[in-house]
């Protein structure tokens, strides 16, 4: 192995990791993981479809392509359910398949720097929680009121329904702007 397929290799190890964990910890209130990565796997089967016109390295695959359509049409299915107040919960096993699933997705198509974009929600979820330890293991004062983030804005009095409705819009706005990064590069 050389150094950069090495440093490669790594980059995608720490990518599988922090992005399973990352919509894991998103996983806190009804409809939230599964809201907030739907656009998330729509802009990767989008980037799979299109990845000639987007100058992307890879061909198109319909493999994949049917991978990322059938994992958002499974979170849809599982958003009728799971929507406020839920009927079904995701847990552990859930939030860390789709994860994996948007991470190996993303390491396919060869976009794994876009990911972190179109991802950005579960991203942000993940590192509240980062700097809210971090601050108080150091200055023993809390960042947030409570992490994740999504628990703050609960602490701050925000109905569960517009946070998820809030942090799905966002998600999806970073979509979009994962597809115009990658129509431009």
């Amino acid at each position: 192995l050389t150094l950069p397929r090495l440093l490669l290799a790594a980059f995608h190890v720490l990518l599988l990791v922090g992005m399973s964990n990352a919509v894991n910890l998103t996983d806190g209130l009804d409809g939230l993981a599964a809201g907030v990565t739907l656009p998330t796997w729509l802009v990767l089967g989008i980037m799979g479809a299109l990845a000639p016109a987007m100058a992307a390295t890879t061909a198109v695959d319909p493999g994949l392509v049917v991978f990322c359509a059938a994992f958002a049409g499974a979170t849809v299915g599982y958003l009728w359910y799971n929507a406020h107040p839920a009927q079904v919960f995701m847990g552990d096993t859930g939030s860390l398949a789709i994860g994996g699933g948007l991470t190996a997705a993303a390491i396919a198509l060869r976009q794994e720097w876009l990911l972190l974009i179109a991802a950005a929600v579960p991203l942000v979820e993940m590192f509240s929680v980062m700097l809210q330890v971090a601050s108080f293991k150091t200055t023993g004062k809390r960042i947030f009121k409570m992490s994740p983030l999504h628990h703050h804005f609960e602490l701050c009095e925000w109905p569960e329904t517009r946070i998820v409705v809030r942090f799905g819009i966002a998600s999806a706005l970073c979509g979009v702007l994962a597809l115009v990064v990658a129509y431009l590069r």
